[in-house]
This record gives C-alpha cells, structure tokens and sequence, in this order.
C-alpha cells in the first residue's frame, strides 16, 4: 500500500462538501499503474460533478485530469513503464485526479514529450485536447473565416484562438471584463465584445457587415444561448460546449429554421478521444504547436490540494483567467 491525499466526497452540493483526506492506494492490478501526481488540472467540468450535473455514486473522488510519473503497472500493461512521464483526461474513467497518487487503468494515459513538464500538461490535457478537437474536427474551417468565442479569456478560450490564428480565422471574442479583454487580445482575438454592456449578437453584425459568423462556441449556456443564435449566419453552426450560467433553455427546433436554418451541436471530449489513434493524433498535434511555441498555456493559477473548496469558489465565481492547476 501506498499513503497519499486526496479529495472526496460523499454528496453533491456546494464546494463545501469537498474534504481533503487521507487514503491508503493499493498495487496496481492488471492492466493498471500506480500513478505520483506531479499537478492535476481544474476544470469547470469538476464543478458539475460536485453539484450534481453529472450523477455518480457517493462517496467518490474529484477531477478527471492530472499528470506526473508512472511508479508501478500491473500485468499486461505494455504501453508505458516505471519512471515515464505521462498525462491524462477522460470523464467517469478517470475521476479521482484530485489526488497526490492514485491507480489508473493504463490505456487512458498520454505518454510527454521532452519540453511539456507535468504542470504544463495538466494545464492543458483537457483544455488542449478540447481546443484540439473543436479546431480540427467539429467544423471544415477555411482561412478567412470569422468565429465567435465565449469566455474568451478562460482556459479553453485562450488555446482556441491561438488555433484559430493558425488556421487564419479571425476571432470575435466575449469577456466580462477590460482585464479579461486584455488577456484575450495578448493571445491574438481580433475584437473583443464586453458581454457586461454590450449587446453581444449587435456588435457581431456591426462587425461582419451584418452577415454573421460561421461559427459559436459557446460555454456558457444559458445566458448567452439566443445572442449566440442571432449572431450566426445562415446555416451557421452552434457548438455548445459548457453551460457556466446554467443549462440552455427547451427549444422547438423549428427555432433553427426561422432563425436561418442552424445547426447546433452538444460535443463530448470522451467522444473524441475514444479511438486511441484519433487522441494520439489530436495529442501529438497539440503537443507539437505547444513544443514550437506558436501555442502558449497560460498557468494564471496554483493551488495547493488541500485549498480546493477554494478553487472551486474562485472557478464559480470567474475570478480565474487562463489555466488553473493543484501543484502537488
């Protein structure tokens, strides 16, 4: 048995429900490894567990996204071995990263590259491989054209529209805040709309000359669903992908039809990385552009495991920009 800490909890509620405890962690069995977390990723996604969003049995841990070094694997496992560096992200499969070790079934792990360290990869396995999949295979992006982005200085807004730049589109982002609109213009968003007193859809005409953009990624749900409709052109494309104000409004889709025959899509990253050669592909992508320097992680904040109730408060209360991550 191996001692370490780790959040738990026993039922949903407010972030103070999370308790940070001590656990004793077993030999890794077949097909599994012991894992030492190096830093584990926050997410807003960990928040929807711990209210209840996504149901699971109790008591059960935190997080779904850390890295740091293989120190033990089980029988048959092949795809890594003691001392690797490696990383993770997944959904009810790797829940439990809020932890300084844990077991792990050994197919869900990312071997690193030299020049990603375990912090960066715990800023950016998720957001990264999010951005990774919303880039390249939600949508056949041309040079030229124009999306709009919610919550433009977050974790995922940040990557995306260093992606977008690459891909030669321009980007319309939505902050809350000058501070955030100073963040997102750094990373290359060429117009920012200040959704505190602006009308987002409005200021998106005035700036397409009235056509709309081909695509909304949206994250943040309710509050935002009908500006990011109105703001498309016709036969644009609504990904919705987050819901930080709260699930979107029923809608009759005829909605879709009388507003210029949309399209809106609800992805899942688990979806997209289901197939070990697609979460490769999208992995060594992602890890290249970081490598090179034409993406940038922003770790804004560092938490110590035992301040999660907090996280979970600043998370809440978008008082973070960039990545944030526990260093353990």
């Amino acid at each position: 048995m191996t001692s370490a800490q780790a959040i738990r909890f026993y039922e949903a509620g407010s972030p103070d429900v999370l308790r940070f405890e001590d656990i004793e962690v077993a030999q890794p069995a077949a097909g599994q490894v012991l894992l030492r977390h190096v830093a584990v990723g926050l997410n807003y996604a960990d928040t929807y567990f711990r209210d209840g969003t996504y149901p699971i049995p109790f008591p059960n841990g935190m997080g779904v996204e850390a890295a740091g070094v293989v120190e033990a694997v089980g029988e048959g496992v092949s795809n890594v071995q003691v001392g690797d560096r490696v990383t993770y992200t997944g959904f009810l499969n790797t829940l439990g990263a809020y932890s300084t070790a844990r077991l792990i079934d050994a197919d869900v792990l990312i071997k690193l590259p030299e020049g990603i360290s375990c912090e960066t990869a715990a800023a950016m396995t998720m957001r990264g491989l999010t951005s990774a999949y919303l880039m390249r295979r939600i949508y056949p992006f041309q040079s030229g054209d124009t999306i709009l982005l919610h919550a433009a200085a977050g974790g995922v807004g940040l990557i995306v529209t260093q992606w977008a730049k690459l891909l030669g589109l321009t980007v319309i982002g939505t902050t809350s805040s000058e501070e955030k609109a100073a963040i997102a213009r750094a990373h290359g968003c060429d117009h920012i709309i200040n959704y505190s007193h602006e009308n987002v859809a409005e200021r998106v005409r005035e700036l397409t000359n009235g056509v709309g953009v081909q695509v909304v990624f949206d994250s943040v749900g309710k509050d935002t669903f009908m500006s990011s409709l109105d703001s498309l052109k016709r036969r644009g494309l609504l990904v919705c992908v987050g819901t930080a104000s709260g699930a979107i409004p029923e809608f009759n889709p005829v909605l879709l039809a009388m507003k210029g025959s949309l399209f809106i899509t609800r992805p899942a990253l688990a979806d997209y990385i289901a197939d070990p050669a697609e979460k490769q592909a999208l992995a060594d992508e992602l890890f290249d552009h970081v490598i090179n320097g034409r993406i940038k992680i922003e770790i804004n904040q560092r938490y110590e495991l035992k301040d999660a109730v907090q996280a979970h408060r600043d998370l809440e209360a978008r008082k973070t920009t960039g990545s944030s991550i526990f260093v353990i």
